[in-house]
């Protein structure tokens, strides 16, 4: 058995064995296979797909090429992932919100993929905050806090974290083989009882239209489930950015005004109490699914959640007093510069990913594996749909490291928002749920 034949094998539209797909994760795991042979098995598999049980095969595969977590904790052991979009932070806010309520979440996170921003590389902006622990440091934090984000050790499913590189890369992010198979494999590493998932569709997403964000859904669900977690998806709605900030440090701003209740974001309240709300309820915390998203809201109202956000940040080295003091700790950008509307009208659509691309090129993500971020740089008070904006207003606001960098994507933000006449539909924020 070898590389090479097993990527012909799936270049040829050809069925893999659980043996051929145990032997590569392992070979990625180890390095026997290169850098140019996991390209070239990611970019057949996004051309030619996997099957049902070969996707499942992956999935085992890269979850077994690492450690699985065991867990003695008197609550259960919960999760979300969201699929990745612009202005995506509710991963900060329900984490703690889900300890708050009795969850211990021991959530492996991951960092920028493509156009879209990474929750490590968001809490990271905060000083101190670091992502990568030890798998035992990860065990204790999530026992004593409630919860720990942090990034895949090299313990948890090494086979990923070497193939979830070079996806962002190599052009295959978009693979839901590759996608349902990342995912997963961490999710499950991490013992959970039971995992709720955030597709999104729409111009910010991967996923582009409903019929891809289902599959995806599908897919994640049933080899979750078959897997033996238990496992909700809700298709979300990512025609406009969740929250108005793109970038990290403006994003973990946006979650701590809603914590602290100093400025609540609508969408980011209400998606992160139904997410919540399913993974409670799966995990026996909840009745259902409503009276699990009315706990999650308790839970911020009375300030419980942010005490354990504040707990987390610090145990994983950033401020103590970071709750007290946040706006004071986070890095600020040396420039701001309004992006002007050329016309008036009403904000009929927003092209999310060119924003991503955006906040990329200000630095805010990266170009190439290994690429440092800079964490105060973005896109913040963006325009949403059905804004009314006249001549000369602000689209949004960026901020950047130098009138270089903010004027060489001005254009490129300013073309990201569809004017005209008419009052657009907005799609609602959960479009589907998915229970198997």
């Amino acid at each position: 058995m070898d590389a090479r034949s097993i990527i012909a094998r799936v270049r040829d539209d050809e069925a893999l064995t659980d043996e051929d797909l145990r032997w590569f994760a392992e070979g990625l795991a180890t390095g026997a296979v290169t850098d140019a042979q996991a390209g070239a098995f990611a970019m057949a598999v996004l051309l030619n797909g996997l099957s049902d049980p070969g996707r499942v095969g992956l999935t085992r595969a890269m979850r077994d090429s690492g450690k699985v977590i065991e867990w003695n904790l008197p609550g259960p052991v919960l999760d979300k992932h969201s699929t990745g979009g612009i202005g995506d932070c509710v991963s900060l806010a329900l984490a703690p919100a889900l300890a708050a309520c009795g969850a211990f979440v021991p959530m492996i996170s991951g960092r920028g993929l493509g156009h879209t921003g990474g929750t490590l590389d968001k809490l990271e902006s905060i000083p101190g905050y670091r992502g990568e622990v030890s798998l035992a440091g990860l065990k204790s934090i999530t026992a004593q806090v409630g919860c720990a984000i942090v990034g895949a050790s090299d313990d948890i499913a090494p086979a990923d974290r070497r193939l979830y590189a070079i996806r962002d890369v190599s052009g295959t992010v978009e693979s839901i083989d590759l996608i349902t198979a990342s995912i997963l494999s961490k999710k499950l590493a991490a013992g959970l009882e039971a995992l709720v998932l955030d597709v999104k569709v729409g111009s910010g997403a991967f996923m582009k239209d409903m019929d891809e964000a289902e599959d995806l859904a599908r897919a994640l669900v049933a080899t979750a489930q078959g897997a033996g977690c238990m496992t909700a998806a809700l298709i979300t709605d990512m025609s406009q950015p969740l929250v108005g900030a793109a970038g990290n440090a403006l994003e973990v701003i946006e979650v701590m005004e809603t914590l602290t209740g100093t400025g609540v974001t609508p969408a980011l309240w209400d998606l992160t109490c139904a997410l919540g709300g399913e993974v409670l309820a799966l995990g026996g915390l909840a009745a259902d699914a409503a009276d699990g998203a009315q706990r999650i809201g308790r839970a911020i109202e009375s300030g419980d959640a942010v005490l354990k956000f504040g707990e987390m940040v610090a145990e994983l080295g950033g401020p103590a007093d970071f709750i007290e003091r946040w706006p004071d700790r986070l890095p600020a950008a040396p420039v701001l510069c309004e992006v002007a509307s050329p016309a008036g009208g009403i904000v009929q659509a927003i092209d999310g990913a060119a924003l991503g691309r955006a906040v990329v090129a200000l630095g805010g993500g990266r170009r190439r594996e290994g690429d440092r971020i800079n964490p105060a740089v973005g896109l913040a008070e963006m325009a949403a749909l059905g804004d009314r904006i006249a001549p000369g207003e602000p689209l949004a606001i960026i901020h950047a490291a130098s009138e270089t960098d903010a004027e060489a994507v001005a254009g490129q933000v300013r073309a990201a928002f569809t004017l005209g006449d008419e009052t657009p539909g907005i799609p609602p924020l959960v479009q589907r749920r998915l229970l198997r």
